[in-house]
């Protein structure tokens, strides 16, 4: 009887293991279609195209809720690694922020964002010589006179510390960070909307935000166009990533696959100003190195 007893306490055990592991591949199966909350946080450099995916894939997905905020690169590597959001958008590889464990992370690029200075049309200035720029910056130059502009005062607007948008154009426009004390400020949107009403400011701002009453300015007479970006003739460029902390789970995978999609980088990333991956003809390491692709 002692025999007969185990036995049937084993088919037991066996047939509740198997009912729960069915139970649980049901809920996983559910939670999965009864959709998700996604938020992610950072780059207002990138923000505009994740709104813009994120209210596409709401619309077919309506029980998924995607929720886009900004306040910069480093806040959002911040927040990702603390596991305080779903997705930390970046301009900047997450082993370029001090403190962050980039191990931890995992990479999904989804575009490329150009950098260029920018000035109010009114004021006529359309190229700079790179030593030309980097004297505005660090308050050498301050009456655009002195580089073939109107007798008006130099108002330098900047981005603030941990914006991947201001380390892009320091790294690889000014090639410095050592820069005059000046405005800082925590959007893209707001550095916009100063320079349209201001017009003797000079900023810079990725290609998505210059329109309007906006001057983007040359380079040593190179213009800042996708086709320039795409060979590195304009060096001002990074790649918008999207970061998770470890894999994704379901619904933020299936988020970033839909941006990554050929439909929204032949539709929605050309047309916010953003550059394909597929159409660079280089690429870039984290370590700043270039090479042919």
């Amino acid at each position: 009887m002692k025999r007969i007893s185990m036995a049937l306490l084993t088919v037991g055990a066996a047939a509740l293991l198997l009912a729960g592991c069915q139970s649980q591949s049901k809920s996983a199966s559910q939670s999965q279609d009864q959709g998700a909350k996604i938020t992610a946080v950072g780059s207002t450099a990138l923000q505009p195209l994740v709104e813009q995916a994120g209210d596409q894939y709401q619309k077919d997905n309506p029980k998924v809720n995607v929720t886009v905020q900004g306040g910069g690169s480093g806040t959002g590597l911040t927040q990702i690694s603390g596991g305080n959001v779903t997705i930390g958008n970046s301009d900047i590889f997450a082993e370029e922020k001090d403190g962050i464990d980039a191990k931890k992370l995992v990479d999904h690029k989804v575009a490329v964002v150009a950098i260029a200075p920018v000035v109010n049309k009114k004021l006529g200035i359309k190229n700079l010589t790179s030593a030309q720029l980097l004297g505005i910056f660090k308050g050498e130059i301050t009456n655009w006179q002195t580089v073939g502009g109107p007798n008006e005062k130099i108002t330098v607007i900047n981005r603030a510390q941990g914006s991947g948008t201001r380390q892009t154009f320091e790294k690889l426009g000014l090639k410095t960070d050592k820069v005059v004390t000046s405005q800082e400020q925590d959007s893209s949107g707001t550095v916009q909307k100063i320079v349209e009403q201001t017009p003797g400011a000079i900023s810079y701002l990725a290609f998505p935000y210059i329109k309007g009453s906006l001057q983007a300015v040359k380079l040593n007479d190179v213009e800042p166009t996708e086709k320039n970006v795409s060979t590195n003739a304009w060096p001002i460029w990074s790649y918008e990533h999207m970061y998770t902390k470890g894999a994704p789970n379901y619904q933020t995978a299936r988020f970033i696959h839909f941006i990554q999609s050929k439909d929204v980088q032949k539709t929605i990333v050309p047309k916010l100003g953003y550059i394909p991956m597929t159409q660079m003809k280089v690429e870039r390491h984290v370590d700043g190195t270039i090479q042919d692709q």
